[in-house]
């Protein structure tokens, strides 16, 4: 089964490069992604829930990320199985600067066996280039995403760390009295370089290329969030039974103290 399409990414062409090597942003962004686990330079072991139709079921499988030819291509190489069936496939991923932004071509070649095999090519297909889209939408939403407000204020921050003000002048008799004391004074400027070069650090730090994850190094999807479990009703449970079990009690009072009355009569 042959597939092919296209996306436009609202982003600079190395940020869209960057951003689909980076295997945190692929783990939030592959629909029914539970985890990425890195096994190699550019290899991932991955957990995913997909399907079509009511054939859904989670596979586990490997995703290598190969012949890189930055910032313009890399191929993607998938493969994995589950429970309805097996799916593996090489996806030839372009990347080109557009007029809105950055233009992604992609063409896969996969092959699926199992229950998933026995739907229609013209159905799988549909539903390949709609998660397709759903997965560069993500994308483009990770790279459009607002900088957080404690970042925007980091250089702010650092500019009022500047240099404080140098001392006043000593008067020329102190100064030849006391020349030890007035030495600490010519090292201020160098204690207060550091401050000014935060945000060229933090600049050469946002410049650097990501380094490959360590092997073993866990990246979680969307999907591994855990749903509502029984820790998220223990309380509400809680109280129903506290609240049965004192009307119990009250009843079993009630009860008594008619007994007695009675038995007083």
């Amino acid at each position: 089964m042959k597939v092919t399409g296209s996306a436009t990414l609202a982003a600079p062409l190395p940020r869209v490069w960057d951003a689909l090597q980076d295997p945190a942003v692929l783990a939030s962004s592959i629909p029914g992604c539970h985890s990425l686990e890195a096994v190699g330079a550019g290899a991932y072991k991955m957990t995913i829930t997909a399907g079509v139709a009511s054939v859904r079921g989670t596979y586990v499988g490997q995703v290598a990320l190969a012949e890189p030819e930055p910032p313009h291509s890399f191929v993607l190489r998938a493969r994995g199985q589950g429970a309805p069936g097996t799916v593996e496939a090489t996806v030839n991923v372009r990347l080109s600067e557009g007029a809105d932004g950055t233009r992604v071509d992609y063409d896969a070649d996969a092959v699926v066996g199992g229950m998933i095999g026995g739907v229609g090519q013209r159905m799988l297909g549909s539903v390949a280039r709609r998660t397709a889209g759903e997965f560069f939408a993500a994308v483009e939403r990770v790279l459009t995403a607002p900088v957080p407000a404690f970042a925007e204020a980091a250089p702010a921050e650092a500019a009022s760390r500047q240099a404080p003000p140098a001392p006043a002048a000593v008067p020329p008799t102190l100064a030849q009295a006391a020349p030890v004391q007035a030495a600490p004074a010519q090292a201020v400027p160098v204690q207060a370089a550091s401050p000014q070069a935060t945000p060229v650090q933090a600049a050469s730090a946002q410049a650097a290329p990501a380094q490959a994850p360590v092997p073993g190094a866990m990246f979680y999807g969307r999907a591994a969030e855990p749903a509502a479990g029984p820790e998220r009703i223990a309380g509400p449970m809680t109280i129903a039974f506290g609240a049965g079990g004192l009307v119990a009690l009250a009843g079993v009072v009630v009860g008594y103290a008619l007994g007695r009355r009675r038995g007083g009569a």
